[in-house]
């Protein structure tokens, strides 16, 4: 099941509050789509202030904010991060590739994927599940 909408940056809190409150949020789409200016939204709906800077993972009381731009998920692994995806909490990654979500799908853990893209002033979210 997939879900499209159509928002422009003041309109991003219709989309945060249909998103899931735990497990993986996956951010997929290209430079300057707006993944970061969604990940804030989400981390801001939850009241918690967030640095302008992020490298690659960033915990605020119980979110994880991943931005795997360089490396994806091999970058995760790496660095050990891999096992924080057990941990409760909504974890938020960007750049998410399909080596996590081969990952998450065999280890069972909820992914709710987000494409995004540009369109005139506006962005696509496409929302599934896997």
């Amino acid at each position: 099941m997939s879900k499209r909408y159509e928002l422009g940056l003041n309109e991003l809190d219709s989309l945060v509050k249909e998103l899931p409150n735990s497990g993986i949020i996956a951010l997929r789409g290209n430079l300057a789509s707006g993944k970061t200016t969604l990940s804030k939204a989400i981390i801001n709906n939850q009241n918690i202030v967030t640095s302008p800077t992020f490298s690659i993972m960033q915990e605020y009381d119980g979110i994880y904010h991943y931005d795997i731009y360089q490396g994806g998920f091999k970058a995760i692994k790496q660095n050990g991060l891999y096992e924080n995806l057990y941990e409760d909490g909504l974890h938020i990654i960007e750049w998410a590739d399909d080596e996590l979500l081969e990952f998450a799908s065999k280890n069972g853990l909820n992914v709710c994927i987000i494409d995004i893209e540009i369109c005139d002033n506006k962005r696509v979210y496409k929302v599934s599940y896997a």
